[in-house]
């Protein structure tokens, strides 16, 4: 049984946090990091389009979609030490060989061998540790805390590979050579590469070793069935869709600031990380007041914030301070979504027994943005290049923030359902 320490438990539940959140941060730098701070760059390096982008993003989603139901189960029966430890040396590995600056296929292959190191060992594991964390009454603020403090390493390491970069490239950026900005990039992997095998050493020291239950006579596939006839998690998973594209939407905003904004490469990706400072800021709020007065409506408010943020951004003739403002905000409210919408399986009445199948499920579901995001997005901004483009992909951003309203509200309803039938049941069971 999974269970944390009682000699020094205060500083020692700390250090399992620290653990989990690097593990959690640094084992997601090398395939998102590289892209969300540094796109123009590694546009360029690698000689690729949008689209090409994209279909690299969908052979990440396909495999981790594939990952996320066994990935569940492998959280629900094994040791959560040994799992994230394993994820985040073999993902260390495949950047080590990104550095290389491999060609079209290699980048295909390496994504999709990043989905598998990703998802199936860490996913489930980092999931349910965090759930044990926070206890009965503190969903919100250990989802919180592990978002926002993720948000902080996000910062605080783009802040040191946009110093490796800006080493790299002279001080006219725009002058910089190919082989200048190949070699800022390869330290930007190198570097992110080394932190990530740095978080699995420290996730073996601190996380507990204990297996997550002593199920052997189990089926790994029980959780699965138990679960898979709630109508909530369907519904949970919808809202994760929707929340998701909105994280992934950050992916252009670096390419949208040299391309709608007018800055350089180096100055795009100062913009982004200053973004990530609001990371935890807005995930720790947002999972204190999804303690105080429920996830589900919180969710729903921050939604349709988001899709008027979007709408803003979604048409020229925004005057420039506005579009950075609403950048920020939509950034905000990302994270924000982020750092609660696993904390509502408590308003789900999801059993802990089965948080692994859970999870699984509802990541098999909800993030299939990973699939067919980046690919639409790509093709978006290509087939409009500059300005008209990122237009039209804050447009579609608009709509899915507005299907974000429509499901969410949706699954405030049958949670309500549910207990209506419940104290029913508990009525006639009395009478």
């Amino acid at each position: 049984m999974l269970s944390f320490p009682t000699e020094g438990r205060h500083l020692r539940r700390l250090g399992i946090l620290i653990a989990v959140i690097l593990a959690g941060e640094f084992v997601f730098s090398l395939p998102f990091h590289t892209i969300r701070y540094f796109r123009p760059t590694f546009l360029d390096v690698f000689a690729i389009s949008n689209t090409d982008l994209g279909d690299m993003f969908a052979a990440y989603g396909i495999v981790a979609m594939l990952a996320y139901f066994p990935g569940g189960a492998l959280a629900d029966r094994y040791s959560p030490r040994t799992l994230i430890t394993a994820s985040l040396a073999a993902t260390a590995l495949g950047g080590f060989y990104l550095a290389t600056l491999p060609g079209t296929v290699g980048l295909v292959g390496v994504y999709a061998y990043w989905g598998m190191t990703t998802v199936f060992l860490l996913w489930g594991a980092m999931l349910r540790v965090t759930r044990l964390w926070g206890g009965d009454n503190s969903q919100g603020l250990a989802f919180g805390l592990l978002d926002g403090g993720r948000g902080i390493v996000a910062a605080l390491a783009a802040g040191f590979a946009i110093v490796l970069l800006a080493d790299s490239l002279p001080a006219d950026v725009g002058t910089a050579s190919m082989l200048e900005r190949e070699t800022g990039l390869r330290r930007i992997i190198l570097a992110y590469s080394a932190l990530t095998l740095v978080a699995a050493a420290i996730a073996w020291l601190m996380i507990p070793g204990e297996r997550a239950e002593p199920r052997k006579e189990e089926s790994p596939w029980q959780g699965m069935r138990e679960v898979v006839g709630r109508p909530t998690l369907w519904a949970h998973a919808g809202v994760i869709i929707c929340a998701y594209c909105a994280y992934k939407g950050l992916d252009s905003y670096s390419l949208y600031a040299v391309d709608v904004l007018g800055k350089n490469e180096v100055d795009a990706a100062r913009l982004v990380r200053d973004g990530a400072w609001l990371r935890p800021i807005a995930a720790l709020a947002a999972g204190l007041l999804a303690d105080r007065y429920g996830g589900s409506w919180l969710i729903a408010a921050m939604f349709t914030l988001l899709a008027m943020s979007y709408g803003l951004l979604a048409f020229p003739g925004t005057a420039t301070w506005l579009a950075v403002a609403n950048l920020f905000v939509t950034m905000c409210l990302a994270f924000g979504l982020r750092g609660v919408y696993f904390a509502i399986m408590n308003e789900n009445r999801t059993p802990a027994r089965v948080t692994g199948a859970t999870v699984g499920l509802v990541s098999f579901i909800g993030f299939t943005p990973e699939i067919f995001f980046a690919p639409i997005t790509g093709r978006i901004l290509d087939a409009s290049p500059g300005a008209p483009g990122h237009y039209n992909y804050f447009q579609f951003l608009f709509v899915v923030a507005s299907l974000g309203i429509v499901v969410t509200l949706t699954m405030i309803w049958l949670n309500s359902r549910g207990r209506e039938r419940s104290n029913n049941s508990l009525t006639n069971e009395v009478s």
